[in-house]
């Protein structure tokens, strides 16, 4: 879009359905990639991800020319192909409906590049569960837990 600027970086959270434990360790890399591929190929700027075994975060500086919500979209049902495609898991691979969104200032980037990047020493510490729960609170997001995840105990 010609003669148009901005500047939005968006943390997107979101998990695997069930909240299972599918996401590999030794596959991380890969989904990283295939994942980052998603949105260069979508024209945005991946900033950081990381995948824990039941859930992945993403910064990505957003251009106008594409909804977070189509991004998401693209992002959740290409990597969820991929995944069955390259037979990680026995049964079908699929995401969770929804996902978290959060919005960041230039000047804070490099704190959540940093927050994204420690997933594995965060989550020794703190549940995903926990953590989502502190986002929404900390973002002042109006929710109702039994819409959150579908959350297997």
């Amino acid at each position: 879009m010609a003669n148009t600027y901005s500047q939005v970086y968006i943390q997107i959270v979101f998990a695997v359905k069930g909240r299972q434990n599918l996401i590999a360790k030794e596959n991380r890399e890969e989904l990283h990639k295939f994942i980052t591929g998603i949105v260069t190929n979508r024209e945005q700027k991946l900033l950081a991800i990381f995948a824990m075994p039941d859930h992945v975060h993403i910064l990505v500086g957003m251009k106008p020319n594409i909804s977070i919500s189509d991004l998401v979209r693209d992002i959740k049902a290409g990597s969820s192909k991929f995944i069955n495609e390259s037979k990680w898991i026995n049964g079908k691979f699929n995401w969770q409906e929804g996902f978290g969104a959060f919005s960041y200032s230039k000047s804070s980037i490099d704190n959540v590049v940093k927050y994204i990047l420690n997933q594995e020493e965060r989550h020794k510490k703190k549940k995903f569960k926990e953590e989502y729960l502190d986002f929404l609170k900390k973002f002042d997001i109006e929710y109702d837990e039994k819409y959150v995840f579908d959350w297997i105990l």
